[in-house]
C-alpha cells in the first residue's frame, strides 16, 4: 500500500458519487485519498492558474473543455461521469411552486416571497433563465445569492418566509435532505427551461501521484464507477 495520497478536486454537484467511488477504490486497493470541493468558478481559477494542488479534477463540461484547451488535463484517462439536473427546492412543508410548465414556474417566481440560488455555475444558469423569462427586474429585490449550493438549502431551512423558492442541483439537494436538513425537493425544472449539466473527470497533467490517480480515474469512468454515480442521482 502506497503512503502517497490521491488528491481530488471536485465540483459540488457530483460530490457524493465522487466520494463513494474514492471510498470503494480505497477499500479494494488500500490507497489513501483526500477530497476537496469547490464551485465551478473556483475550479476554473485554480486549475488554469496551476493552483489546483490535486491529482484529479471533476468539473462541469464547460470548465473541463477549458482545461483541455489549456492543456491542464491529460486526454486519458478520463471522460464523462454523467449529468445532473437543476431543480427546485423549498423549506420542508412550505408552499410548493407549480412546475408543470415554464409559464407556471414564471408565475410562481413572481408570486414568491423570496428566491435563493447560488453564485456557482448552476446559479449562473438560473440567473440567465430568469432573465429569459423577462422577470429579472421584477424579482431582483427579493433574490438572495449564496456562495454555494449548500448555502441555498441552509438558508431555506432557517427562513421564515411562507413562499420561498430555491434552486440547486438535484444531487446537492438530496445530500442535504439525507443529512436531515428541513428542505424538500419539489422536482426538476420544467422541460422548457430545464438545465442538465454533464460532469467530467480527468487526470491533471501536474499530478504528483499519477500512477495511483490513474487507477482511480479509470475506476470512476468504468461501468462499476458509473453505477455508483447513478445511485446518487447522476444521470
Amino acid at each position: 500500500m502506497t503512503e502517497e495520497i490521491i488528491k481530488i478536486l471536485s465540483a459540488g454537484a457530483p460530490k457524493t458519487g465522487v466520494a463513494r467511488c474514492a471510498e470503494q477504490f480505497a477499500s479494494t486497493t488500500g490507497q489513501k485519498f483526500a477530497l476537496e470541493f469547490a464551485t465551478a468558478p473556483v475550479l476554473r481559477e485554480r486549475v488554469n492558474n496551476n493552483e489546483a494542488n490535486a491529482d484529479i479534477v471533476v468539473a462541469p463540461e464547460k470548465a473541463f473543455t477549458d482545461f483541455r484547451k489549456n492543456d491542464k488535463v491529460a486526454q486519458n484517462p478520463g471522460g464523462l461521469l454523467g449529468a445532473v439536473k437543476a431543480a427546485v427546492v423549498i423549506r420542508k412543508n412550505s408552499t410548493k411552486p407549480d412546475l408543470a410548465s415554464g409559464e407556471t414556474l414564471k408565475n410562481a417566481i413572481l408570486d414568491a416571497d423570496g428566491l435563493v440560488y447560488n453564485r456557482a455555475s448552476s446559479g449562473q444558469y438560473i440567473e440567465k433563465m430568469i432573465e429569459s423569462l423577462g422577470i429579472a427586474e421584477s424579482v431582483a429585490d427579493k433574490t438572495l445569492r449564496t456562495p454555494t449550493g449548500a448555502g441555498v438549502m441552509e438558508h431555506l431551512a432557517e427562513s421564515g418566509l411562507g413562499f420561498e423558492i430555491g434552486f440547486g442541483q438535484i444531487t446537492e439537494i438530496q445530500v442535504q435532505i439525507d443529512k436531515g436538513l428541513a428542505v424538500e425537493l419539489v422536482g426538476p425544472l420544467p422541460k422548457e427551461v430545464e438545465n442538465i449539466t454533464p460532469y467530467y473527470v480527468g487526470l491533471l497533467k501536474a499530478a504528483e501521484n499519477k500512477e495511483a490517480a490513474t487507477g482511480l480515474v479509470e475506476f470512476m469512468v468504468s461501468d462499476s464507477g458509473k453505477r455508483i454515480f447513478r445511485s446518487t442521482g447522476v444521470l
